[in-house]
C-alpha cells in the first residue's frame, strides 16, 4: 500500500480530531498517532500541516477560543458596554466549559496571544478613559478564565467545585453556602457584574 496522500487530511480536520480525542480521553492521552488514526492516515502525514504536537495543541486552543459564536458587540456595546461585556464573559466561559479536558491548554497558549483583535475591539468601544482600560480588561479576563479553569478542572475530575462543609467546623462558610441562591454560572455572572459596578463607581470618582 502506498503512503497516504497529504490531501486526505486538512488542518481543520486534524484540529477537530485532536479536540475530539481530548474530550473523550483527556489531554494527556493525545498523540499524533491517535489523531492520524482517527483520520485514517499515518502520523507523518500530519507534519505537512503541523511542525509538532505543540503546534497542533496551540491550534486546538485557538479553535476553542474562537468558537464563541455571534459576538456581543457593535450597537449593543455602544448602547451599554458593561452589559455587552457581561455577555462576552459569559460566552467565553461557556465556550471553555464545552471542553473541560482541554481547558488547561489555556495555561500553555495564552488567550491574549490568540485573541488580540478581540481585545482591541473591546478597548475601542470602552467608555472609560484609556489610563484605566487595561485594569478593566485585566479584571474581567482573569475572573473569566479563573472561573472557567476551576470549573473545568472539577468537571474533568468528576469532583464538586466546592467540597462539602461541616457546619460545626466551618460555620461561617457553611452559612454562606447555604444562603447562596446562585448556581455556578449565575454566581460567575454576579461576580462580573459586581466587579464592573465597583469599577464604574471608582472611575466616576476620578
Amino acid at each position: 500500500m502506498g503512503r497516504p496522500s497529504r490531501n486526505r487530511i486538512t488542518r481543520e480536520g486534524a484540529i477537530l480530531a485532536a479536540l475530539e480525542i481530548i474530550d473523550r480521553d483527556g489531554l494527556d492521552a493525545l498523540s499524533l498517532e491517535l489523531v492520524a488514526g482517527a483520520l485514517s492516515v499515518k502520523a507523518p502525514s500530519l507534519y505537512y500541516h503541523f511542525r509538532d504536537k505543540a503546534e497542533l495543541l496551540a491550534e486546538v486552543a485557538r479553535h476553542i477560543l474562537l468558537d464563541l459564536g455571534p459576538a456581543v458587540g457593535g450597537e449593543a456595546a455602544a448602547r451599554d458596554w458593561d452589559e455587552a461585556m457581561v455577555g462576552v464573559c459569559l460566552a467565553t466561559r461557556r465556550t471553555l466549559l464545552k471542553h473541560p479536558n482541554a481547558a488547561p491548554l489555556l495555561l500553555q497558549f495564552f488567550p491574549r496571544h490568540i485573541t488580540l483583535r478581540g481585545y482591541d475591539h473591546w478597548i475601542a468601544n470602552c467608555p472609560y478613559p484609556p489610563q484605566v482600560r487595561m485594569t478593566l480588561l485585566e479584571g474581567t479576563e482573569k475572573l473569566t478564565y479563573a472561573s472557567a479553569l476551576f470549573e473545568a478542572a472539577a468537571q474533568a475530575r468528576g469532583a464538586p467545585a466546592m467540597p462539602s462543609v461541616d457546619p460545626e467546623r466551618l460555620p461561617h462558610l457553611a452559612l454562606a453556602l447555604a444562603a447562596n441562591p446562585y448556581d455556578a454560572e449565575d454566581l460567575f455572572e454576579q461576580t462580573i457584574r459586581t466587579f464592573l459596578a465597583g469599577f464604574g463607581a471608582r472611575a466616576a470618582k476620578g
